[in-house]
């Protein structure tokens, strides 16, 4: 063996350890961080679930089918925002070809007639993820990691979809605090994918103070 494949050994063995390390502090963190979250937020888990039963019939929370790190099938948990025949009506409307290649482009809706009342200060306002620090505990999901998505968006990053399922999803992200709906979903895909390549504790805490802002402001959530 030449020095060369010993220097290329050495460098992937401490690309692997800061790797770890870099997971392992994550890990923690996330753990931390959404337990309180939790705890602060309750009294708002208690008012918006108090709405949600006032304003439409159906259960307080949701699941929704996703798809997690390396492939593995995960429930995306959330308020409900929609009426409880959400997933009939989406069959009802997608009769439409104009509804049906907006939903086909993009995987939802602009001026979606299944979102509730009280569904869209939810969205507007972001309130709708905070069950996903459920999902952070359970560790099905990170605080920062491309958002999590459905099995029929998966063909659309082609030979970058191993690349795209390497990574935790999370509750926000690069493209979630850049723009969010406001983007196409092939910009989407570029700006998860930038996430993916450049992975740092250092742009994760500039993704959690980017999301802070966006939130505030309401940009790009619908």
């Amino acid at each position: 063996m030449n020095n060369i494949e010993i220097e290329y050994m050495e460098d992937e063995l401490a690309v692997s350890k800061k790797s770890s390390i870099y997971l392992i502090v994550k890990r923690f963190l996330d753990i931390l961080f959404s337990l309180i979250v939790l705890i602060i937020c309750s009294p708002i888990f208690l008012v918006v679930a108090i709405l949600i039963k006032i304003d439409s019939k159906g259960p307080v929370f949701y699941k929704h089918k996703r798809i997690g790190k390396n492939g593995k099938t995960i429930y995306l948990y959330k308020f409900r925002s929609m009426h409880k025949d959400a997933d009939k009506k989406l069959k009802e409307l997608l009769k439409d070809p104009k509804i049906k290649k907006e939903w086909e482009a993009n995987f939802k809706l602009d001026n979606d007639p299944r979102i509730t009342r009280v569904g869209k200060i939810l969205r507007k306002t972001s309130i709708d993820e905070l069950p996903q620090l459920l999902n952070i505990l359970k560790g099905d999901m990170s605080v920062v990691g491309p958002r999590p998505i459905v099995d029929g968006e998966i063909d659309k990053y082609g030979k970058n979809k191993n690349k795209f399922l390497s990574v935790t999803p999370g509750l926000t992200g690069w493209w979630a605090c850049n723009g969010r709906s406001c983007k196409s979903y092939s910009d989407r895909m570029k700006l998860e994918l930038y996430y993916v390549d450049h992975i740092s504790l250092i742009l994760d805490t500039k993704i959690i103070l980017k999301t802070i802002v966006v939130v505030i402001k309401g940009h790009g959530a619908k």
